[in-house]
Parts: C-alpha cells; sequence; structure tokens
C-alpha cells in the first residue's frame, strides 16, 4: 500500500489553516504553493475537504480557506477518509480456493482477518493523532521553522 501525497498534502494545508486567526482565510494557490503542489491537483484536494466538511470555502476577491472544525476534533484519520474514501485495503480474490481446488463455495481467504487486523491497527493509530497533537509535536521540533511560516501565514492570510 501506498498513500498518494494528496493525503501528506491535505495534512499539511489543514496544519496551516489551523494557524489563522479567527475570521481570516488563505487562498488556495497560496497554500499550494508553500506545499510545493499542483494548483490544478490541489484544487480538487481543496474540494475533498470542503466536502468531508473539514475545511470550509469563503468566495469572492478575499476568499480562500479556513478550518470549519477545531483543530482537536480534526483526527488525521478523517483526513485520510476525505482524499483516500472508505475502502478497505485489503480483498480477497481467492486465490487459496484456486490454489487448493477447492469446490465449495469460497469462503473468508485465510488472510482477511489477519489483514482485517492490521488495518485495523493502523486506522486506530490515524484516529488517535489529531492536527492540534501534530502541531504541537511540529512546534517542539522545529520551532525556528515554525516562525517562519507563521511569518508567512500572516504575509498572505486575508481578513
Amino acid at each position: 500500500m501506498q498513500m498518494k501525497t494528496g493525503v501528506e498534502q491535505s495534512v499539511y494545508a489543514i496544519l496551516i489553516l489551523s494557524m489563522l486567526p479567527d475570521k481570516a482565510v488563505l487562498p488556495g494557490e497560496a497554500i499550494s504553493q508553500q506545499l510545493g503542489a499542483s494548483p490544478t491537483y490541489f484544487q480538487k484536494l481543496l474540494r475533498k475537504l470542503v466536502s468531508a466538511d473539514l475545511i470550509s470555502s469563503v468566495p469572492g476577491v478575499k476568499g480562500g480557506f479556513k478550518l470549519k472544525k477545531k483543530p482537536d476534533e480534526i483526527r488525521i484519520y478523517d483526513i485520510y477518509v476525505a482524499i483516500e474514501g472508505q475502502q478497505t485495503l485489503y480483498s480477497s480474490c481467492g486465490v487459496l480456493h484456486d490454489m487448493l481446488d477447492l469446490t465449495e463455495e469460497k469462503s473468508c481467504c485465510l488472510l482477511t482477518a489477519l489483514m482485517e487486523e492490521a488495518e485495523s491497527s493502523w486506522k486506530s493509530v490515524l484516529k488517535r493523532e489529531t492536527i492540534a497533537s501534530l502541531y504541537e509535536e511540529i512546534k517542539e521540533s522545529y520551532q525556528p521553522n515554525m516562525q517562519l511560516t507563521e511569518q508567512w501565514i500572516q504575509e498572505k492570510m486575508v481578513l
């Protein structure tokens, strides 16, 4: 399994939006530039995040994006689902039945339970972490760089 870069870009876009003062917005173009993302692709990501009720879009010349929820209410898993969807990562194709030439109706593959447990484990980790907890970790580890990002936000935000 390899997650698309859209999940990573979306997490950090929401992290940036979490640093905005109330009533301020950031233009999508500015965020995509800061993250090194393709503007066209990034607009699609923003639409998915708006549809998932994680961020809101403010139209107009002074428009942009802002959080719709508090940072401690946005789980990393919520962002993953907004971008990747709800599908499971593993679905048995019946290889065991083919390999053993089983004639009865296909039952659960032996790998299914194992894969479901693994998927449940990583989902639980993503559900545990929020934008607020990620922000605190980054702030502690990268304080000088965070100050530069906060300065960039002050320059790019629209009130």
